[in-house]
This record gives C-alpha cells, sequence and structure tokens, in this order.
C-alpha cells in the first residue's frame, strides 16, 4: 500500500475535547446522512484531518496519546451529536487501544499496524457472522493454513465502515488439525483478492455506519499480518485481550451521549411548547411532565457514574481479576438499558410530535434501540453473569 501523509498532530486539540464547531458541523449533517441511508464520509474526512482516528496511538508513534477515559470521553460527546458517526468509527478506534497497550508494553510486533494508522489508514472489524452467537469463541469462516499465511474464506456481517477501510480485523478457525481447532485473527487488506461488499445494510437506526456484509473468498493473509493463533477454548493473547476494555465502555458511552441528548431536546421542548390546560403556559409546569424529567436524569446520573468508575479502574490497570468480564458485561447491560429507557422518557415528555421525522427525537428513538445488538447482547450478558454466581 502507498502510504498516506499523515496530518500534522494539532495541538490546539485538547485529550478528550473534539472542537465544539466542528461537533455542530456533524450534527447538521446527522439528519441528512440517516435520511438517505449514506455513510458519514464527510465526518470521517474531517475526524482523519484533526488526528482523531490516532488519537489513542502514542505520541512516541505518531499518535495523540489520549487515555482510556480522554478517548471515552471524547466518544460521549461525538454520539451526543452525531450518534452513527460515533458508532461507526469506534469501529475503527477500538483496535487503536490495544494496539497502545502494546505499544506501551514493550511488545513491536503490531507497528506495521501503528505507522497505519498513523499513515491515516481506517480499521473496520470483521467479527460479526451469521449464526454466530459465541463472537471470537469461534467462527464460521475458515482459515487454511497454507505457504506464508492463511487462505480466509467466509461471511462477515455488520462490518461498519464498509466504504472506507483499509484493513478489516478478522477471526476465523483453522481445522487443519481435527483435534485442535485453533482460532486465528489476523488484518486482511481492502486491496486483496476476493474480497467483496455486499450492500445490505438498510436499517431502523443508526444507518450512516454503512456497517454491510464482506465476503472473503481464499483471501490470502500473510504471516506478518497475522496478530493472533491460539487453542479454541483458550484465551487469546494480550491484544485481542484487550479489545473489551477498550470497546465496551466506548460503546456504552456512545448510547449514553444519545441518551443525554434526547433528554436534553425533550427538556427544552418541554420549557418552549405551551398547553391550553396550564394557560397557555409551557408543559414543563405539568407535575408528570416534571416527574419524567427527574426520572431520566436519575438514570443517567446512575449509569454514568457507573460507567466511568469502570473506566478509570480500567485505566489506572486495577485487578479485577476474574469479575473483569463481568464488571464490562454489567456495564453495558446496564447502560445501554439505562439510554433506551431514557430515550422512551424523552419521547414522553416530548409528546406526539416526537414521532414527526423532523423531530431529532424521532432518529434518537431509532438510533439508540441498537445497543441492545450489541455483542455482548442481553441474553449472553445474563447466561454468562449467572452461571459465573452460581459456579455453573
Amino acid at each position: 500500500m502507498t502510504d498516506l501523509a499523515a496530518p500534522p498532530i494539532q495541538e490546539a486539540l485538547e485529550p478528550g475535547v473534539l472542537p465544539e464547531a466542528l461537533l455542530r458541523g456533524f450534527h447538521e449533517r446527522a439528519p441528512e446522512y440517516d435520511r438517505e441511508n449514506r455513510f458519514f464520509a464527510e465526518d470521517l474526512d474531517e475526524l482523519r484531518a484533526i488526528g482523531y482516528l490516532r488519537a489513542a496511538i502514542p505520541v512516541s508513534h505518531g499518535g495523540l496519546g489520549w487515555t482510556l477515559p480522554q478517548f471515552n470521553r471524547a466518544q460521549r460527546a461525538l454520539a451526543y451529536w452525531a450518534p452513527a458517526t460515533a458508532l461507526g468509527v469506534n469501529m475503527h478506534l477500538y483496535w487503536t487501544g490495544p494496539l497502545a497497550d502494546r505499544i506501551a508494553a514493550g511488545d513491536s510486533s503490531l507497528d506495521w499496524l501503528a505507522h497505519e494508522v498513523v499513515a491515516g489508514r481506517v480499521i473496520a472489524s470483521g467479527h460479526g457472522e451469521r449464526g454466530n452467537d459465541l463472537a471470537i469463541e469461534d467462527s464460521t469462516t475458515t482459515a487454511v493454513p497454507v505457504e506464508g499465511g492463511y487462505l480466509i474464506n467466509g461471511h462477515k456481517i455488520f462490518t461498519s465502515l464498509s466504504p472506507a477501510w483499509d484493513w478489516l480485523g478478522i477471526h476465523a478457525r483453522d481445522d487443519s488439525d481435527p483435534e485442535r481447532p485453533r482460532i486465528v485473527h489476523a488484518f486482511v487488506p481492502r486491496t486483496s483478492e476476493g474480497v467483496r461488499t455486499v450492500e445490505t445494510w438498510d436499517t431502523l437506526g443508526v444507518r450512516a455506519t454503512a456497517s454491510h456484509d464482506t465476503v472473503l473468498t481464499d483471501v490470502f493473509v500473510a504471516t506478518e499480518h497475522v496478530a493472533d493463533v491460539y487453542d479454541k477454548g483458550d484465551n487469546p493473547g494480550p491484544f485481542i485481550a484487550s479489545i473489551l476494555p477498550w470497546a465496551i465502555p466506548a460503546l456504552v458511552n456512545i448510547y449514553l451521549g444519545i441518551a443525554r441528548r434526547a433528554a436534553d431536546v425533550a427538556l427544552e421542548q418541554a420549557r418552549t411548547r405551551n398547553v391550553l390546560s396550564l394557560g397557555n403556559r409551557p408543559v414543563g409546569g405539568k407535575p408528570f411532565v416534571q416527574y419524567h424529567a427527574a426520572e431520566a436524569e436519575l438514570a443517567l446520573e446512575a449509569a454514568t457514574a457507573h460507567l466511568d468508575h469502570i473506566t478509570e479502574r480500567l485505566a489506572r490497570g486495577d485487578d479485577l481479576g476474574d469479575r473483569l468480564l463481568l464488571a464490562l458485561f454489567a456495564v453495558k447491560e446496564n447502560g445501554t438499558r439505562t439510554a433506551r429507557d431514557v430515550v422512551d422518557i424523552a419521547l414522553e415528555i416530548g409528546g406526539g410530535g416526537s414521532i414527526h421525522r423532523r423531530n431529532e427525537l424521532e432518529r434518537l428513538y431509532r438510533d439508540v434501540r441498537a445497543g441492545s445488538f450489541h455483542p455482548p447482547s442481553s441474553d449472553s450478558v445474563r447466561e454468562y453473569i449467572g452461571n459465573f454466581l452460581l459456579g455453573e
């Protein structure tokens, strides 16, 4: 691949803070992206230009050196103004956090990928597979060992950033030894022969992510682009293991950002929408509307505090032991469920006008629904936590 010129580091870009003018520009485009089911290409270009795609990469390697809490704070703000943009770019950013962790640990094996990120290239996630409810524990995609690497065959779904990715992080199953199946994690260059995008993305919400299907047919992946290989049932190495601590808190921040925006929109409407029963004064004067407003705020305060607490503990390197996965699953479920509940309340406050396509609440209502479908799903969370607590 030809190197892209890395844009200069923006000294004015505060850690964890995105410029307000940039965010408002994203907000203006969000309804159009949604209405036209169009990818957020302009937003991505602007985020790349300010260095956001390399924000988590250490300064020593050409990034901005943002910490986990700073990265999460920025994702929450981005989602407040442009939910689909935040969700789509998250599928790139969550690779960069584990990269930063490996660099900090003195592991140079993935420096090539950090170089690609700093050069402006985009990484997407190729983990979704139809019928695979085990996530990266297993795969319907096959990896056949050949000289110099693997041949990959499979059908990936929910490939966010489909129009823009340069590298697709995938996992596949190597059954060359039937008695010892192995899970292979690798990065597929978009330019590889046998890579095909199938445009399937026409959904209820987060439409601008362009999460189309990706079909891989006899795609060769070189050994140097393989990130991890381990026996099925074993734990992955530190790079793959770091994905969830970076991906899940950011994901929850996105949905809580949506909920915060919905609450703020609804409150503003309650302050300005007059009703006859109050003598043509704002509906916010009604006790039940005030009750709804309080319920939304209470829920947001609790979920946000829980999320920030877990994020800070992860950033400090606290040893959560065997409760790490439980903590991540719990914050994901509590956060996304709270986000849905708050957006539902926001529509109650907003009244019947909330269901009009011209009302921002209608789009936020659709966008927030996607939270329950991101792995781990609600049933997977309960199954894991229940088995963990009961020793099954």
